[in-house]
């Protein structure tokens, strides 16, 4: 999806028509997106955020990992159109001039092979993590200390 303003546009409004579509096309999920969405949500893998129908430059990524610079794109049978992967790498040229690398699924293999994708996903995050050694979220893993 793509996100358009007249140039003439203040920013807040761009970023009030971007909250817009992006919740018509969250409401408008594929089945593939809302399984995938039930593994990513709430720092459900490695403990990542991930946002959902993120705007990014002018369109809207399907998953995004922000601190991770991590945007998952799942592609269902018109993607196999070559008038639509052209579209797709422009697509993603764009994204990644943002800083950001594309993983792309099909929907096909969300639904019938969702450990092997969540698997690719969490690897990628494990492998491109400049923190190795994380610190648990604020107020989780808190040890009890004892006093002498």
């Amino acid at each position: 999806m793509t996100l358009r303003s007249a140039p003439t546009d203040s920013l807040s409004r761009a970023r009030e028509r971007a909250g817009v579509r992006a919740r018509a096309l969250r409401q408008s999920s594929t089945d593939a997106e809302r399984a995938l969405w039930l593994e990513l949500r709430d720092r459900r893998l490695g403990g990542r955020k991930f946002r959902r129908h993120h705007p990014i430059d002018s369109f809207f990524a399907d998953f995004a990992c922000i601190e991770a610079k991590l945007v998952v794109e799942l592609d269902g049978g018109q993607h196999f159109e070559a008038e639509t992967v052209r579209a797709d790498q422009v697509r993603t040229r764009t994204i990644e001039r943002h800083g950001f690398t594309v993983l792309r699924f099909d929907n096909r293999q969300v639904l019938t092979e969702r450990g092997a994708v969540l698997q690719a996903i969490h690897e990628w995050l494990v492998s491109h993590d400049p923190h190795p050694n994380r610190l648990p979220q604020a107020g989780e893993g808190a040890e009890d200390k004892e006093t002498p």
